[in-house]
């Protein structure tokens, strides 16, 4: 305080003159600290580096900048583990404010000229390299990606000029060969997307499109697209994903929030219908596949899956007739689709038509030579044999679902019809008893279930060749009682 008497200073002014000189102090203590830090996080950031623990570096190359943003080099390591990472993006920022610190750092500028040029930005590539040779003529590689820079400028030109022309095949062609010098640009893969979609090649299409989500920053354009190529083919769960992906970048986004309830919608209907198919509940899994095709009536691959559903459905229920006609209206839309021809096949079989259903299953099997088809071919053919032996439901003049009830129904009904006590002359009395045996006979096979199962598998139970010991108990029948003691005809005759 005397010295700032002496000075002619006021008491507030050496106040705050002494405090000035506390804080430079305080300062200089702190900043010699900070560097020691900065000097231990690029010493760990090297090691970890080195090591490929590439995140635990990257941690330590942000406390180096964070504590020091005047050190060109730190900027350039830090963007060296960013490419490491694969994220080169991230790593431009770095190498730009390394190349501003110090604008002749020429490894700077020939690293981000590299980054650039696989981005399919020509123009500001070839600056940097161009700045490279100015201060090295001799530089090899920056001569080497200079000429690059302008043969990809080139070919650029060439595919816009292709596809403008409207010759996709062409434009493909010159963009293979852009891609390979700029993987990382975004709008050569754009453009060959959209030449597969003109093309009809959906498929090649997103993956085209696939990586632009990740090389454009908010890329909600190729997100809905995406979700729209992949709703045409059928994909509606991956079509629900991509949209979800476009309104977490904007909640608000007009086409895209349109396009994700349609979807959602659709999704949860066939999601609905195939769950009722596994509950067994098929009729309500019919009523959800017309729900279907009234959601989306214009994309061909969800009325052609709704139809082939729907005949499955129908002949899980045992409407043979109903089966048929969509079957065969699935099978017009989808010739090549083995699961249509197997289900009208087992139509055909709930009505009796055995030759077709054999040339059904013959034809899935050009399609899909599965175990499922293989078997119910077998099966097929063996109810094709014995239809021309015996069969027991057009013996009794009922379908292949009929219940139990109406198969005795048919059966007191033929019985009492076909009794050789009603007729006289001998005969017309053996052509009755073989009537009425082959009645009796289907009435025995159809209401015991394990013989019914048998016969339904294509085995007939009472055909003595499948009897196996000399056939005890269960060959043809000797005692015929056709009313169930409730008729009034009782009939006792013997095989000869």
């Amino acid at each position: 305080m005397d010295s700032c008497r002496r000075a002619g200073l006021s008491g507030v002014l050496c106040s705050l003159s002494l405090l000035c000189v506390i804080l430079d102090l305080q300062l200089d203590g702190v900043l010699g600290a900070t560097h020691v830090e900065i000097e231990h996080h690029l010493e760990m950031g090297r090691k970890l580096l080195a090591a490929g623990q590439l995140a635990e570096a990257l941690s330590h190359y942000h406390s180096a900048v964070e504590g020091d943003s005047k050190n060109y080099l730190t900027y350039y390591k830090r963007a060296a583990v960013f490419l490491a990472m694969g994220k080169s993006k991230s790593a431009l920022p770095d190498l730009t404010r390394a190349i501003q610190l110090k604008p002749d750092f020429l490894a700077a500028r020939l690293q981000r000229g590299n980054i650039l040029l696989k981005q399919g930005n020509t123009q500001e590539a070839r600056e940097d390299f161009e700045a490279v040779l100015q201060r090295s003529p001799d530089h090899e590689e920056a001569r080497d990606q200079l000429m690059r820079a302008n043969e990809l400028e080139e070919m650029q030109e060439e595919a816009h000029a292709a596809y403008h022309q409207g010759d996709y095949s062409t434009t493909i062609a010159v963009l293979e060969r852009v891609i390979e010098i700029a993987p990382w640009d975004p709008e050569s893969r754009e453009l060959r997307a959209e030449c597969y979609i003109r093309m009809g090649d959906p498929q090649k299409a997103i993956q085209d499109l696939t990586p632009t989500t990740r090389l454009r920053n908010d890329n909600r354009a190729a997100f809905l697209k995406l979700s729209m190529l992949h709703y045409s083919l059928g994909e509606h769960h991956e079509s629900l994903n991509h949209i979800r992906e476009c309104l977490k970048l904007d909640q608000d986004d007009k086409e895209c929030f349109g396009h994700y309830k349609q979807v959602k919608k659709l999704s949860k209907q066939l999601d609905s219908a195939e769950e009722l198919i596994q509950m067994e509940r098929y009729q309500e899994a019919i009523d959800k596949y017309e729900s279907v095709m009234k959601t989306e009536p214009n994309v061909l691959y969800y009325t052609n899956l709704a139809k082939e559903r729907i005949c499955y459905c129908l002949v899980k229920i045992k409407l043979a007739h109903e089966a048929i006609d969509v079957c065969s209206e699935a099978h017009q839309r989808d010739p090549r689709n083995a699961n249509v021809l197997r289900d009208r096949a087992e139509a055909y079989i709930l009505n009796q038509d055995y030759e077709k259903a054999v040339e059904d299953y013959q034809e899935a099997r050009e399609f899909d030579d599965n175990h499922e088809i293989r078997e119910g071919l077998e099966r097929a053919q063996k109810l094709l044999k014995i239809s021309r032996k015996r069969d027991y439901y057009k013996i009794l003049g009922v379908g292949r679902n009929a219940n139990k009830q109406e198969i005795i129904k048919a059966y007191r009904k033929l019985a009492q019809q076909w009794h050789p006590d009603n007729f006289q002359s001998e005969t017309e009395k053996k052509e009755a008893e073989k009537k009425f045996i082959d009645i009796a006979s289907a009435k025995e096979v159809l209401t015991d279930p394990e013989m019914r199962q048998k016969f339904d598998a294509g085995e007939d139970p009472l055909d003595p060749e499948n009897q196996q010991g000399g056939g005890g108990g269960q060959g043809w029948p000797f005692h015929f009682d056709p009313f169930q003691s409730g008729g009034s005809f009782h009939f006792k005759f013997h095989q000869n």
